[in-house]
C-alpha cells in the first residue's frame, strides 16, 4: 500500500451527517449557520450570498455506508428473526446479531454530531435547532403511532391515550391483518423495532447538547489533547454510567404484582404477583431497570410482549417464542420495556462514545492517525466489555449493561473502521453504493419498509371489496 493511499486527507468530510436523512435537498444555509442533521444539504445553491462561498466538500461516504448497513441489518433482523431465532434479540443474556442494530444506530449519530458541530458560531442558536430536531423525531414516531390504518381482516385506529408506550412510540406500525400471522407474532414482539426513535431522539439530544457546551477551546495537537479537550463530555459518560450502575446495584425492589386479560373475557383480569424484596438482581422479575419504568410509567404503559417471554423459563420452544410451560413463573407475562427510562441512559453513552470517533475525524487528517485512534479505542471498549462479562456483569441489551455498552461499542467501532478503509481510503465505492444509497434514505427505507406503510398504502387500494386488494391477491393477509 503506497503512500498515495495514506495522504492527508483535508476534505472527506462534510459538517452535517445523521443517522437518519429525510431528503438528499434542502434549502441553503448561511455560511457560519449549523447544518440539520436530519436534513441533506444541497449540492447547488441558488442563494446569491452563496454565490461566492467556497464549495461544499465531498461527504465522509463510510458514514453513509455504515448507516446503509445497519438499516439492512435491521430489515434482516426484523423480517427474518421469527424464522431463524439464533439472529433474533437474545432472551435475556448474550449477545445475538439483531442486539447490535440499536447500538449501531446510536454510535453512528454520535459520529455525525461530531462532525455537525465541529465549528459553531452561536451555541443557543444550535441548542434551540438541536431541541427541534430531537421533537422531529419523537413527532415523526408519534405519527407513525396513531391514526387510521385498514387493515386487510380487521380495522386499527388511533392509540389508546390509557395505554400508550410513552418509551415506544411504533408499536402499532403493523395493523393486525396487515400480514401473515406468523409475521404479525414476530413483528409485534420485536422489541428492538418499536422503541428506537424515541431512544435515538434522547441520545441525539444530551450527545448534541454536550457537544455545543461541554468543550473546551484547547487546540488538538496529539492524542493526549484531543481527550483534554473533551474530557467534560467523558466525564458526562461516566456520571451517567456510575448513576446507571448505582441504581442497578443499588435499589431495593420491592414485591410487585400486574394484571393480564383472561384469554376467555374480554373485562376480567388475572392478577399475578411477583416474589422479589432484592438488591441488585439483573433476572427478568426482580431488577431495578424494570421497577423504575413501572414506577415512574405506570405498567399499562408498558411493552406487552416482553423478551424474557422467550426463555427457558417461559417458552417451550425458546429461544423463539411460544406456550408457558406448566412451572412457569408468575413473572413471564409481565410488561417489559426494552428501551426503557433508565437503559436509555446507557443509550446516551454509546452515542457519546461514538461523538469521540467524529472529533478523532475532525482533529486528525492523516488516514494513518485516524485508523490507528479508531483501532485501538474500539480493541479497548470490546476487551473491557468482554472482560466484565466473564466477572459478572453480564453482556444484556433488555438492561443496556456497561458491559454491552462497551462490547457493542467497540463491534460499531472496529466496523465503522473497516469501512472507512474500504470506502475513503482505498477507494472502493462502487461495490458499496447501494448501502451508501440507503444511507443516504435511512429514515425513508425505516418508515415504507419497516414500519410496514408500504404494504399499508398497497392494500388501501382494493376492487369494490376490502378484502379483495394487492396483497391478498399476492397471497398475504389471507386467513
Amino acid at each position: 500500500m503506497g503512500k498515495k493511499m495514506f495522504n492527508n486527507d483535508n476534505n472527506n468530510h462534510q459538517d452535517s451527517e445523521m443517522v437518519i436523512q429525510i431528503s438528499k435537498s434542502s434549502p441553503s444555509l448561511k455560511p457560519n449557520d449549523e447544518q440539520d442533521p436530519l436534513i441533506l444539504p444541497s449540492s447547488n445553491s441558488k442563494l446569491s450570498h452563496h454565490q461566492h462561498s467556497p464549495p461544499r466538500q465531498p461527504r465522509l461516504a463510510s458514514l453513509d455506508v455504515f448507516r446503509g448497513l445497519t438499516v439492512a441489518l435491521m430489515i434482516l433482523v426484523d423480517d427474518a428473526g421469527g424464522i431463524l431465532p439464533a439472529i433474533n434479540h437474545s432472551p435475556w443474556n448474550g449477545l445475538t446479531l439483531a442486539d447490535f442494530v440499536m447500538p449501531f444506530f446510536l454510535f453512528i449519530v454520535g459520529v455525525s454530531l461530531g462532525l455537525t458541530y465541529k465549528n459553531l458560531s452561536f451555541s443557543t442558536v444550535a441548542t434551540r435547532k438541536a431541541v427541534l430536531r430531537a421533537l422531529k423525531l419523537f413527532v415523526v414516531g408519534l405519527f407513525l403511532q396513531g391514526g387510521f390504518f385498514h387493515g386487510i381482516n380487521d380495522l386499527v385506529y388511533g392509540v389508546d391515550i390509557a395505554k400508550i408506550r410513552w418509551m415506544g412510540i411504533l408499536q402499532v406500525c403493523f395493523p393486525s391483518g396487515l400480514i401473515s400471522d406468523s409475521l404479525i407474532s414476530h413483528l409485534h414482539n420485536e422489541s428492538e423495532f418499536i422503541a428506537r426513535l424515541t431512544v435515538i431522539a434522547i441520545a441525539y439530544l444530551v450527545a448534541a447538547l454536550c457537544e455545543i457546551w461541554l468543550k473546551a477551546n484547547d487546540r488538538v495537537s496529539s492524542v493526549l489533547s484531543l481527550w483534554k479537550k473533551y474530557r467534560f463530555q467523558w466525564a458526562t459518560s461516566m456520571v451517567l454510567t456510575e448513576i446507571y450502575l448505582s441504581l442497578l446495584y443499588g435499589l431495593y425492589v420491592p414485591d410487585w404484582q400486574y394484571e393480564n386479560p383472561v384469554e376467555t373475557s374480554s373485562s376480567a383480569h388475572r392478577i399475578f404477583s411477583v416474589k422479589c424484596g432484592v438488591r441488585g438482581d439483573t433476572g427478568p422479575a426482580c431488577n431495578v431497570v424494570g421497577m423504575v419504568d413501572r414506577k415512574i410509567f405506570g405498567v399499562q404503559h408498558l411493552y406487552k410482549k416482553p423478551i424474557y417471554s422467550r426463555t427457558k423459563q417461559c417458552s417451550i420452544n425458546s429461544p423463539d417464542y411460544g406456550a408457558l410451560p406448566l412451572d412457569a413463573p408468575s413473572w413471564c407475562q409481565a410488561p417489559f420495556d426494552p428501551e426503557g427510562l433508565l437503559s436509555s441512559v446507557m443509550a446516551v453513552v454509546t452515542c457519546l462514545i461514538g461523538l469521540h470517533y467524529g472529533h478523532i475525524i475532525v482533529h486528525f487528517k492523516d488516514h494513518r492517525d485516524r485508523m490507528r485512534n479508531f483501532v485501538i479505542l474500539s480493541s479497548s471498549l470490546a476487551v473491557l466489555g468482554l472482560a466484565l462479562d466473564l466477572f459478572g456483569m453480564h453482556i444484556n441489551k433488555p438492561l443496556y449493561t456497561f458491559s454491552y455498552v462497551c462490547v457493542t461499542a467497540g463491534a460499531a467501532g472496529i466496523l465503522f473502521a473497516a469501512i472507512y478503509f474500504m470506502v475513503d481510503v482505498s477507494g472502493y465505492r462502487r461495490i458499496t453504493s447501494v448501502l451508501e444509497w440507503m444511507g443516504l434514505h435511512a429514515l425513508l427505507i425505516y418508515i415504507l419498509i419497516a414500519c410496514n406503510l408500504l404494504p399499508v398504502i398497497l392494500q388501501g387500494f382494493y376492487w369494490k371489496r376490502p378484502e379483495n386488494n394487492i396483497l391478498r391477491l399476492i397471497g398475504i393477509g389471507k386467513k
